[in-house]
């Protein structure tokens, strides 16, 4: 495993990234790892929908309108 290292900081962020991590029992390393694995995984959930982009096995429906009608599914899910 590597290393990342952030450097310059502003105190006020380090303090609020604490505070967060703090409220959800983690300590500040759990919590920054947490957020930087969850981007990474949204840039390659992201680039796995662009793959698909120009497929034309019977699906007419842009990338925007699939996720228009992901987003309302979820929400009538949420009701």
């Amino acid at each position: 495993m590597v290393a990342l290292q952030i450097r310059d900081v502003p105190d006020e962020v380090r303090d609020i990234l604490a505070d967060r991590a703090q409220e959800l029992g983690q300590s500040l390393q759990t919590y920054l790892l947490s957020l930087v694995t969850a981007e990474a995984e949204r840039t390659n959930n992201l680039a796995l929908l662009r793959s698909f982009e120009d497929r034309t096995d019977g699906v007419d429906s842009s990338m925007d309108e699939t996720v228009t009608e992901v987003e309302k599914a979820r929400a009538e899910r949420a009701r």
